[in-house]
């Protein structure tokens, strides 16, 4: 299968997958509960999960899936070049319960550590973003492409924060840092939609530390819709670069270098009030 076909295969995965999550919602006796003591999950993330699994295992039986509700060890992925799948099965947990409507499937495929095609469904909006490497980026079949912001006081930023709490002291100084210089804050809930809305220019950067199955999908979109992407530190030997979401950043580039030294900058204070004068 080439890889348009396969990105055809999962936008009509993802699709399915969103109608799952409308059914689960318009139905609303999904079951909630707590993963790893502080994590929300629902019966209708696993139940999404599920399927999205079985269609990609019968389809390509000799693929990996890494997944949020699944078993992942990133540590093993650098060793292993067979083809993977990684899969949010519901993007914005939290707004999902809630009954707001940002929330995403999301989709990528997987060779060599490279994302090679990407798909995020936002069901409740029916927006899909898909994109393939180095080919193109489309909302609903039409190019997109990030903003042309280069004045950070003009900038839209977004962010999102962790489940747990250990580090606020560090995101309240980041989110000083940044709120104090450019337009104005967002905190949607899906990081998912927030890196494709960079992609299509309704956000003009990005900020906050995640796991792989959040972003690696519209990371891609936004690359090839002209955002750059980055971090603030390398990622480890042993996780593919595509995969590491600590502290990344992702923007429209004359905004990048910019978003990156406010960060590092509240960090180092951040650090010197931890360990005194």
């Amino acid at each position: 299968m080439f890889i348009d076909e396969l990105t055809q295969f999962t936008v009509s995965l993802a699709k399915q997958a969103g109608s799952i999550v409308q059914q689960e919602r318009q139905q609303a006796d999904y079951q909630e509960s707590l993963k790893n003591n502080h994590e929300l999950v629902t019966s209708a993330d696993l139940r999404v999960d599920e399927f999205i699994a079985e269609q990609l295992l019968n389809t390509f039986p000799g693929h990996r899936i890494l997944s949020e509700e699944g078993i992942h060890e990133l540590d093993k992925l650098a060793d292993d070049d067979s083809p993977l799948w990684v899969v949010d099965p519901i993007d914005g947990t939290v707004n999902f319960a809630y009954g707001h409507n940002q929330v995403a499937i999301s989709i990528a495929y997987f060779e060599g550590g490279q994302a090679k095609s990407g798909v995020v469904y936002a069901p409740f909006h029916n927006e899909i973003f898909c994109a393939i490497r180095d080919q193109y980026a489309v909302m609903n079949g039409q190019p997109i492409q990030v903003s042309r912001v280069s004045d950070f006081r003009q900038a839209l930023i977004a962010t999102g924060f962790p489940y747990h709490k250990n580090t606020v002291d560090q995101l309240i100084n980041r989110l000083h840092k940044v709120l104090a210089e450019c337009r104005d804050i967002r905190r949607i809930g899906s990081a998912a939609l927030d890196i494709c809305w960079v992609a299509m220019g309704r956000l003009d950067g990005y900020y906050e530390s995640l796991s792989p199955w959040d972003f690696a999908a519209a990371q891609l979109i936004a690359r090839e819709a002209g955002a750059r992407c980055g971090r603030l530190k390398p990622s480890p030997d042993n996780i593919p670069e595509e995969l590491f979401g600590n502290d990344i950043i992702i923007s429209t580039p004359a905004i990048y270098a910019k978003i990156k030294t406010l960060l590092e900058t509240a960090d180092l204070e951040t650090k010197i009030v931890q360990n005194g004068p």
